[in-house]
C-alpha cells in the first residue's frame, strides 16, 4: 500500500507542470498588454508607457523564459518587490473583484467548502442507498420509480430546478432564502469579536457559541443542498445499481447464499462493498466539481463561492481571473484523484497489487 501511495505521489508534480503548461499557453493568446495584468493593476495609459511595461517584465520574450518568469515572478526593478510568480501564490489581479486572484480564492473558497461539506453526506449516500434499493427489488415498484426518478434527474436542467425551489421555498413559503446571511448575522461575523477559527461560517459559529448564525447559515445553504444532490442522485442511483446487479449476478453471492447466510448479511457485507468501486471514482470526482465551485447553483442562488466568482469574471472578460481559477481547480483536480486512488486501492485490493 506504501509502494502505491508513493508511486502515485511521484506523478503529482508532473501533473502540476502539465497544467501550468497548459494554463501558459492559453495566456499566449492574449496580448501582451493583456498579459501585464498578472504584474499592474492598471493598464498603462499611453503606448510608451505600455512599451515599457512588456520590456520590463519581459512580454515579449521567448516562450520558455515568459513561462519561467510566470512561474516565480520577477522583482520590480524600483522597489524590489516580487510581481507575480503562481509558485509563490501571485495569480494575477482581478479586474472585477478589485483585488489580487489569490485573495479572491481565499475569501471565496471557504464558503464553497462549506457548503461541499455539507452537501457530501446526502448527495453520496442517499444516492448510494437508492442504487442498492433499487437492485435488491430489481424490476419491482421501487425499482420502476428509481428508474423513472433518475431519468427526471439526470434530464432536469440545474438552473430550472433551482429557481423552482426559489418560487417555492422563498417566493412562496418564505422558509429559506438565498446568498449567504442574513445582513445582521453577516455584520456580527465581520466584527472582530468574532473569531475565525476555520473560515467556516458553520463551524466557526459553532466555536463562537452562536447557535443563531449556525442555523442560519445552514438554512441559507438548503436550497443549493437540495438542488446538488437531486441532481447527484440520478447519477449514484444508475452507477450504483449498475454495478450492484452485476455484483449480485457473481458466483461468490450464490455461494453466500448457498451456504445459508442471511440476505441482509450477503447483500451488505459481501456485494455491496464489491460494488462500490466504480462508486468510489464518482464520488471523487462529485466532490471536485464541489469544490470547484457549483457556477450554476452558486448563481443561482446569489451564492458567493468561487464558482460564482468565475462565472462574474467570465462574463466581464476577465481572463486573468479565469485563468487563475483554472489553476487553484487543476490543483484540486489532481489532489482528489490522488485521493481517489488510494481510495480505490482501499477498496480494492487487486489495485495495489496490479
Amino acid at each position: 500500500m506504501t509502494t502505491f501511495i508513493i508511486r502515485r505521489l511521484l506523478l503529482v508534480p508532473l501533473l502540476l507542470f502539465g497544467v501550468t503548461i497548459i494554463i501558459f499557453m492559453m495566456l499566449q493568446l492574449l496580448s501582451p498588454v493583456e498579459r501585464s495584468a498578472l504584474y499592474v493593476r492598471d493598464f498603462p495609459k499611453n503606448e510608451k508607457a505600455v512599451d515599457g511595461i512588456i520590456r520590463r517584465y519581459g512580454l515579449d520574450k521567448p516562450f520558455y523564459e515568459q513561462y519561467w518568469r510566470w512561474l516565480v515572478g520577477i522583482k520590480d526593478p524600483v522597489s524590489g518587490e516580487r510581481n507575480g510568480g503562481i509558485l509563490f501564490g501571485d495569480l494575477g489581479y482581478s479586474r472585477t473583484a478589485s483585488q489580487p486572484v489569490n485573495e479572491l480564492i481565499k475569501n471565496r473558497f471557504p464558503n464553497t467548502l462549506d457548503l461541499t461539506i455539507w452537501t457530501i453526506a446526502p448527495m453520496i449516500l442517499v444516492g448510494i442507498w437508492l442504487g442498492v434499493q433499487s437492485a435488491i427489488h430489481h424490476n419491482g415498484w421501487f425499482d420502476q420509480a428509481a428508474r423513472m426518478f433518475s431519468i427526471i434527474g439526470t434530464s432536469f436542467p440545474t438552473f430550472v430546478f433551482g429557481l423552482m425551489l426559489l418560487m417555492f421555498f422563498y417566493a412562496n413559503l418564505g422558509w429559506f432564502s438565498p446568498g449567504r446571511l442574513t445582513d445582521d448575522l453577516m455584520q456580527v461575523v465581520n466584527k472582530p469579536t468574532f473569531i475565525k477559527y476555520t473560515s467556516l461560517i458553520t463551524f466557526d459559529a459553532l466555536l463562537n457559541g452562536r447557535v443563531d448564525i449556525f442555523l442560519d447559515a445552514i438554512s441559507h445553504m438548503v436550497m443549493p443542498i437540495i438542488t446538488l444532490s437531486y441532481i447527484s442522485w440520478a447519477t449514484f442511483l444508475r452507477v450504483t445499481r449498475s454495478s450492484m446487479l452485476e455484483t449480485l449476478r457473481m458466483e461468490y453471492v450464490t455461494t453466500a447464499r448457498a451456504k445459508g447466510l442471511p440476505e441482509r448479511d450477503v447483500i451488505y457485507k459481501h456485494a455491496q462493498p464489491n460494488a462500490m468501486i466504480p462508486v468510489v471514482t464518482l464520488a471523487g470526482f462529485s466532490v471536485v466539481g464541489l469544490l470547484g465551485g457549483v457556477t450554476i447553483t452558486e448563481t443561482v442562488f446569489n451564492y458567493p463561492g468561487i464558482g460564482s466568482a468565475a462565472a462574474r469574471a467570465a462574463v466581464n472578460l476577465d481572463v486573468v481571473t479565469v485563468l487563475g481559477f483554472a489553476i487553484f481547480i487543476g490543483f484540486i483536480l489532481i489532489v482528489a484523484n490522488l485521493v481517489t486512488d488510494v481510495l480505490y486501492a482501499v477498496v480494492d485490493p487487486r489495485v495495489r497489487l496490479s
